[in-house]
């Protein structure tokens, strides 16, 4: 099978004829019948992987990301300011928020993408609609008078707008990039990474002087200021006519044995990845850190992620999946078992922050490895591939599923680490960050990081 993105050949214009897809800067030339007329329309496209246009659209996509997705992972913000106010306080559904935002964002991804792709006309204007959507349940949540309110704003409505807003960034820069997919990939999802930096300094300054209903009035209004130019960058490459072929719900490719193995490392390295995001604070709390160190944790997992995104989006690019995914897994659960179980003391800890966001932050910029392999493997005809009439399923759906996948393991995460530190199970009985009470969750994080890179393995007993 071809690569995921659509390539045209180099040709004249003069002479341009419809053919297989495949890098150029030249003339697309789409094929359309009208009450049995045939008439054939040009597109001029423009090059991919450099040129303003290609490098515009990279821009903005880091920063859709970095904002659609940086305010979920800086809820923990908002939580603890939520549990201390009125009229909020003491409520217990309180982390159901941002469970709603980070956990649908993730899960409908294939949902969204997929009606996207059927509805070109609606995906150009996504970005614009989704930021609307976004701006509005922030302004609603700034009215809640109740735990129930801010979880339908802030968490299941901001999630359905930013995933609408998100999505085309996705589903584009396959075009925009081809030889550099993984570089491209590797530098929007590190927007993330700079908005958990930034977001939480100043959500936690804005709350601190005027509270949460004026904070989310601002940040509404700054979203809005800050997003809306990017939507016009969020734009196709490749005219609807050489995407008709793709058949966005063909999803016979999750039931691969090949990316099945993928998905259960993917579930298994989600289950442990947001423990220390959630923990961390807390934990640097027990072994004497004050507020400013407490929060450090979590600024420096989010800073060293930002590098780590980019470096392993590269990786991909001349590696093979299965070799990064272990680069990522033994770095992770090196640094999980050896400097968070072992720090006592603050230096330490935030060694292990800086080692966690490079390793286990870089995770998912593999994926775009993940979706080369499946595109490139053989399949029958009429199957999950190409089949006899020429449709094909879409390539970025794999990226949807996978992320599907981690949804469940962010879901599942949060109760399972209640259940981890229950009693504060070893406190005192061993040595080391093990016997803090947290030793548990410690152990389960390096063990779901050491897994994550199981895919090495498999590879190699010819499995996948």
């Amino acid at each position: 099978m071809s690569r995921p993105s659509i390539e045209l050949r180099d040709r004249q214009a003069s002479s341009a004829q419809v053919s297989t897809p495949g890098t150029a800067d030249t003339p697309f030339v789409g094929v359309s019948s009208d009450e049995g007329l045939t008439s054939r329309h040009e597109f001029s496209l423009l090059p991919a992987d450099r040129g303003k246009h290609a490098w515009f659209f990279l821009a903005a996509g880091f920063f859709v990301e970095a904002l659609t997705w940086g305010f979920p992972f800086a809820f923990g913000v908002f939580q603890q300011y939520y549990s201390t106010h009125e009229p909020f306080a003491g409520s217990t559904q309180i982390p159901i928020i941002g469970t709603c935002a980070m956990g649908i964002m993730y899960l409908d991804i294939p949902l969204v993408m997929g009606i996207q792709r059927l509805y070109p006309r609606f995906s150009r204007w996504s970005p614009v609609i989704g930021l609307l959507v976004m701006c509005i349940s922030l302004a609603a949540s700034s009215f809640s008078q109740t735990t129930t309110h801010l979880i339908v704003t802030q968490g299941v409505l901001y999630a359905v707008g930013g995933s609408i807003a998100y999505c085309p960034c996705i589903l584009y820069l396959d075009e925009w990039f081809v030889k550099r997919k993984g570089l491209a990939y590797g530098i929007m999802w590190s927007g993330t990474g700079l908005a958990g930096f930034v977001l939480p300094l100043l959500l936690e300054y804005f709350l601190g002087r005027w509270g949460f209903r004026t904070t989310l009035r601002i940040w509404a209004v700054t979203l809005l200021i800050l997003t809306m130019p990017l939507a016009y960058f969020i734009k196709p490459r490749l005219p609807p006519t050489a995407t008709t072929h793709i058949k966005p719900f063909k999803l016979g490719f999750a039931l691969r044995r090949t990316f099945l193995l993928h998905q259960a490392a993917n579930i298994c390295q989600a289950l442990g990845f947001f423990l220390p995001g959630i923990y961390l604070p807390t934990y640097a709390r027990a072994i004497g850190a004050g507020p400013f160190a407490s929060a450090l944790t979590i600024l420096l997992v989010n800073v060293a992620a930002v590098f780590g995104c980019a470096a392993m989006g590269s990786l991909t690019d001349h590696l093979h999946v299965t070799t990064c995914l272990l680069i990522s897994a033994i770095g992770t659960a090196l640094g999980t078992f050896l400097l968070w179980g072992f720090a006592t003391t603050l230096p330490v800890l935030f060694v292990f922050c800086i080692v966690y966001g490079l390793f286990a932050g870089s995770y998912t910029s593999a994926w775009t490895g993940i979706m080369q392999q499946i595109t490139s493997e053989p399949v029958p005809a009429g199957r999950s591939g190409r089949n006899a009439g020429g449709a094909t399923f879409d390539p970025t759906m794999v990226i949807g599923v996978l992320s599907t996948g981690r949804g469940i393991g962010s879901v599942v995460s949060g109760p399972l680490s209640q259940v981890l530190i229950k009693g504060m199970p070893w406190q005192g009985k061993v040595i080391g960050g093990y016997g803090t009470g947290y030793g548990p969750l410690i152990a389960f994080t390096g063990a779901t990081a050491m897994f994550s890179g199981i895919t090495f393995l498999w590879r190699r007993l010819g499995w996948m």
